[in-house]
């Protein structure tokens, strides 16, 4: 994959800024751009966001045999190994050299809900392992949802619609945001995995699946976007980290919402966190999105039928791991 690589700015957003409209136009250009943009003054203090970066750094520094009692269920809670996903199939020789954790939205498991794909209990570290572990991840988990309704917001004025259209029960009432922490070997800290000339990327190119996604970073300079895929050459971008901000990626789901599309990729050490709306949200062009010059690209699909495809798409067979799993 011919590409070249250059570097690029974002427009930032602050929730703290009572000047909506500018929010709005900020975002509509971001949307334009690249679908994404920086959000700063959210309301997460920077000591929980250390915090979550500390406890992550611990888990993944774990044995390989501590992290594999805790592998991803058919829920998609839990560790995540390396080559478990690979994200562009048609560049990468292996699969993503990174390792990652999912922790859902908590619902016990004698909860009707739980029969949903994406609800259920989360996998946890023991607290003799681990003793802060699951409180961190869950305040974080909860503050993250806080920032992420507060963006779908602003989304929503630069849709044309209502600003609580994306608050709806089927929207993000009942939400599916999972947790994602991630831990990248080599890339530009060692230099000892990316090497995309031998198809071999700690993330490969891709879309994110769903709505929005928050990625928290470390200090290393490692996200690259590629804002026209048809490019050639690919001109892929560094995009720099901001400390105590969010760079916010729009996903695939808003292209099915909207209709604009972007593609992107990062590497080493982050967190990261998705938003999706219900399982049973009907995603499908919006009014205020189409045209009879302009209609719309995708047929309307559930939100769980739609996210269950790409996981299973992009992820490794369970089975593969049967007789690795005490």
């Amino acid at each position: 994959m011919e590409c070249s690589i250059s570097r690029t700015n974002l427009n930032c957003i602050s929730l703290g800024d009572p000047d909506t409209k500018k929010s709005v136009a900020l975002l509509k250009q971001a949307c334009l751009d690249s679908g994404f943009f920086y959000v700063v003054d959210h309301g997460i203090n920077q000591e929980l966001m250390d915090d979550v970066f500390a406890q992550s750094k611990i888990f993944f520094d774990l044995p390989i045999n501590d992290k594999m009692k805790l592998l991803r269920d058919e829920k998609n809670r839990g560790y995540t190994p390396m080559l478990d996903e690979i994200l562009d199939p048609e560049n990468q020789v292996n699969g993503d050299y990174k390792e990652g954790y999912y922790i859902g939205v908590e619902v016990p498991e004698d909860d009707p809900q739980a029969n949903r794909p994406f609800y259920g209990p989360n996998q946890w570290p023991s607290d003799e392992v681990l003793p802060r572990w699951r409180k961190v991840m869950e305040q974080y988990h909860s503050e993250a949802l806080r920032v992420a309704k507060s963006i779908a917001r602003i989304i929503a004025l630069a849709l044309n619609l209502e600003e609580d259209f994306f608050d709806k029960p089927e929207m993000l009432g009942e939400p599916i945001a999972t947790l994602r922490l991630l831990h990248y070997e080599g890339g530009q800290k060692t230099g000892k995995v990316s090497n995309p000339a031998k198809g071999v990327y700690g993330a490969g190119a891709h879309s994110d699946y769903g709505l929005i996604t928050l990625l928290a970073t470390d200090d290393v300079v490692g996200l690259q976007i590629c804002k026209d895929r048809n490019a050639q050459p690919q001109v892929w971008e560094y995009v720099a980290p901001v400390k105590g901000g969010f760079i916010v990626n729009l996903g695939d789901m808003l292209e099915r919402w909207s209709q604009p599309y972007i593609e992107w990729s990062w590497m080493d050490e982050n967190i990261a966190f998705f938003v999706e709306p219900s399982h049973d949200c009907v995603v499908e062009c919006l009014p205020t999105c189409k045209s009879e010059s302009n209609p719309p690209k995708f047929p309307p699909i559930t939100c769980s039928a739609y996210l269950s495809q790409r996981y299973k798409d992009t992820h490794a067979d369970l089975t593969a791991y049967s007789s690795n799993k005490a």
